[in-house]
Formats: C-alpha cells, sequence, structure tokens
C-alpha cells in the first residue's frame, strides 16, 4: 500500500529557534509551513544555552544582524506574546591588565572602522562604577549597554506556542528518514509519515551537517557539548553580564541571587545518541575563573550543571542563506 504524502509550502527541519521563528515567519507572510523534530522542540541547544543577546564581541561580519535583532528583542512580546525573560543590563568585557586593555581597544577601533560603534571603553573607575565587586587587580574594560539575556528554553517555547497559534503545524518525535528532490519538490519520508513541498529548511543544528551533505553542501560541522552550571543562591553582587578579556569565563547573575557560569569549556557531545558527557576538569576551572575575577564567588555552592548540543562551524561564525541546491536554505 502507497504512503500517503501530505503538502506543506515549506518544510523545515529541525524544531529549535531557528526553526520555530522560521515557521513563524512564514505563516506570517501567508505560506503554509510544516516542522520537523527528531526530540521535541528545544530538546538541544536552543532550549539550554546561557541565553546571552549581545553586539559584544560578535564577529565583524555579524555585527549588522546583531543589531536588527537587538532591535527586535526589545519589542519581542509583540511578536510572541511573551517577553521571553528578556532584561537590557548591558554586557561588559573585563581587562585584568594593560595587555587585555590593549587588545579591547584594537577591537573597538575595527568595529568603528566597520561602521559600528555600540563597543565603548570604560576605564578602572568606571568599571568598579558598574561592577563595585570587581577585583581590585582588574583595570578597565569594554561595555555595550542595551545588551542583555533571555530565557532561553522560555524564548524557544513562547516562539512554539505562537507558531502553533498560527496553525502551523509542529511534528515532534519525528525523526526524518530520508530527502529526496522530484520534480521541483523536495520529498521527506519520516517516521511518522512523508510529506512534499518546494522549500526545504535545513535548521537541524549540529545534526545539519548531515543533511547539508545530503543536499551536495558538505560543511566542516561539529558538534560541541558547551558546559554550564548554575550556583546557589547570593547576595547581589553585579548586573551586567560579564565576560573577560584573554580568559574562558562568560557570566551573570539572576533576579533570585544564583549565577551562570560558562565560558566555552567543553564536555564530550555524542550526537548520534543524544547525550553529553561533562568534564569536571573544565567546571572546576570555569568556576575557579569565576572566583579570580569577583572575589564574591568564592566558596559558591554550585547546584547544577549541564550542557547541550550544538553545531558549531570552524570559523564560528553561523551559516544563513540559500543551498547549492534550489529550493533548499540552510540556518
Amino acid at each position: 500500500m502507497a504512503r500517503t504524502v501530505q503538502t506543506a509550502d515549506a518544510i523545515i527541519i529541525g524544531g529549535g529557534l531557528h526553526g520555530c521563528a522560521t515557521a513563524l515567519y512564514l505563516v506570517k507572510a501567508g505560506l503554509k509551513p510544516v516542522v520537523l523534530e527528531k526530540d521535541h522542540v528545544g530538546r538541544h541547544a536552543s532550549g539550554v544555552n546561557a541565553g546571552g543577546v549581545r553586539r559584544l564581541g560578535r564577529a565583524l561580519p555579524e555585527i549588522p544582524l546583531a543589531v536588527a535583532a537587538l532591535s527586535q528583542w526589545h519589542t519581542i512580546h509583540e511578536l510572541l506574546d511573551d517577553d521571553c525573560g528578556f532584561v537590557s543590563p548591558g554586557q561588559i568585557k573585563i581587562a585584568e591588565d594593560e595587555a587585555g586593555l590593549r587588545a579591547l581597544e584594537a577591537r573597538c577601533r575595527a568595529v568603528v572602522d566597520y561602521g559600528f560603534k555600540h563597543e565603548e571603553m570604560i576605564d578602572r573607575n568606571e568599571l568598579r562604577e558598574l561592577m563595585p565587586a570587581v577585583a581590585l587587580h582588574c583595570v578597565g574594560g569594554m561595555v555595550v549597554r542595551g545588551d542583555g539575556y533571555a530565557n532561553p528554553f522560555q524564548t524557544v517555547q513562547a516562539f512554539r506556542r505562537k507558531a502553533l497559534s498560527l496553525d502551523v503545524r509542529i511534528v515532534e518525535n519525528n525523526p526524518f528518514i530520508s530527502l529526496e528532490k522530484q520534480g521541483g519538490f523536495w520529498r521527506i519520508k519520516s517516521a511518522r509519515g512523508d510529506l512534499e513541498a518546494p522549500v526545504l529548511v535545513n535548521c537541524a543544528g549540529a545534526w545539519g551537517g548531515h543533511i547539508a551533505a545530503m543536499l551536495g553542501d558538505p560543511v566542516p560541522l561539529e558538534a560541541w557539548a558547551l558546559m554550564l552550571m548554575i550556583t546557589d543562591r547570593l547576595k547581589p553582587f553585579v548586573k551586567p553580564v560579564v565576560g573577560v578579556q584573554g580568559r574562558s569565563l562568560s557570566f551573570k547573575q539572576f533576579d533570585n541571587g544564583t549565577v551562570l557560569i560558562g565560558g566555552a569549556f567543553r564536555g564530550r557531545a555524542e550526537p548520534e545518541h543524544n547525550r553529553t558527557h561533562l568534564d569536571p576538569r573544565g567546571l572546576a576551572t570555569n568556576a575557579a575563573n569565576a572566583a579570580v575575577v569577583f572575589p564574591a564567588m568564592r566558596g559558591a555552592r554550585i547546584v547544577r550543571c549541564w550542557a547541550g548540543i550544538e553545531g558549531r562551524m570552524a570559523d564560528d561564525i553561523p551559516v544563513i542563506g540559500a543551498s547549492t541546491a534550489e529550493g533548499a536554505f540552510h540556518a
């Protein structure tokens, strides 16, 4: 008996933030997209990342997109009927010594030469005005006012709910089996049925490299397990999101006093098994880095650690654009 084939205007593979946002904008444009998610929405990188909303430190080619995105974050409730937990206390990158300060100054000049002025140098005194609890050895830094963070799981679920409210079909727990092009249409065979559409969008994150190769676009995509941890509640000591020049560290304190610590330390990802393995030594180094820059962190109790599976390109810059295969796109 032949399998029934359902039709759509676009098939989106991957139900993370990119997939749900793509579906939302397509349906608002009058199209009928379908999202296929092998697990559940927000299961991987989109639901478990650090939630940063920043222009600070972006690679130069990313800056125009980051600037445009930030303007939308400040009106995100109008789009989603949800504020996504977004706040904008600013982001600061600390210089611990003169060499670090010079590196930030060079970065600031490069951004200005590129046509943007959002990164602002601050001296030792202003650093302490913004963050009185910072360690005494820190000599200055760079601030981007208006940057901030959101709640990643709340955000991806808000996109999901809004898309569903506009009759987007999102099929979870539905890994795709195969894809092929037939007569100008993409035919997708999945665990829960077959689909056909003229447009295919690859939003599969760490699994997107496999789909890209199937479309004739092999890319050096690597699965990373970026580790994060969160502390017990501490007395309030910092409002901006913090990074440090030359040191792997990024952290923020939430209104309830807990502190989220990250900084590009990696565990081991097993995307083929949907799991990650933490590296205790990396976590210990990450926590120690936080205590060096903010003495208030010394003795803080870590209550939870985790790592999501994220796809990373060799140049650490996202890919958003058309495939070499007609009618297909990558995000």
